[in-house]
C-alpha cells in the first residue's frame, strides 16, 4: 500500500490550499482515512478524518469550521481543503489509513510521505 501526499506549497495567512492522498496497491472504499500534521519541533497531531462513505467526519477543534476533509472512492484519493490558513498551520501534513474513524494515530497503519504546508504571516 502507498499513500502518495500532495498539494502543499507557500502561502500567505488568509490563503487556501487543497491537499490530495492518492491511495494505491490497495482496497481504498472500505477504509477510513485521515490527516495528520507535525510542526517542526512538535508532536504528530490530528487534523481530520472521514469514513469509507464521506458519511461522518471528524475535526481538530484547531481547525473546525476552516477544514474540510472528502473523498472520492472511484478516484481512490482522500482531500484537505484548508481555508483561511494563519501561519501555526505550518506543518507537514501526513495522510494515513486507518481502521476506524479516530482522532488516534495508533488507529492507521499506512502513512504517506508528507507534503509541506508553509504559511506566512
Amino acid at each position: 500500500v502507498q499513500l502518495q501526499a500532495s498539494g502543499g506549497g507557500l502561502v500567505q495567512a488568509g490563503d487556501s490550499l487543497r491537499l490530495s492522498c492518492a491511495v494505491l496497491g490497495h482496497t481504498f472504499s472500505s477504509h477510513r482515512m485521515g490527516w495528520f500534521r507535525q510542526a517542526p519541533g512538535k508532536e504528530r497531531e490530528f487534523v481530520a478524518a472521514i469514513t469509507w462513505n464521506g458519511g461522518r467526519t471528524l475535526y481538530s477543534e484547531s481547525v473546525k469550521g476552516r477544514f474540510t476533509i472528502s473523498r472520492d472512492n472511484a478516484k481512490k484519493t482522500v482531500f484537505l481543503k484548508m481555508n483561511n490558513l494563519k501561519p501555526e498551520d505550518t506543518a507537514v501534513y501526513y495522510c494515513a489509513k486507518g481502521s476506524s474513524l479516530s482522532s488516534w494515530s495508533s488507529n492507521y497503519n499506512y502513512w504517506g510521505q508528507g507534503t509541506q504546508v508553509t504559511v506566512s504571516s
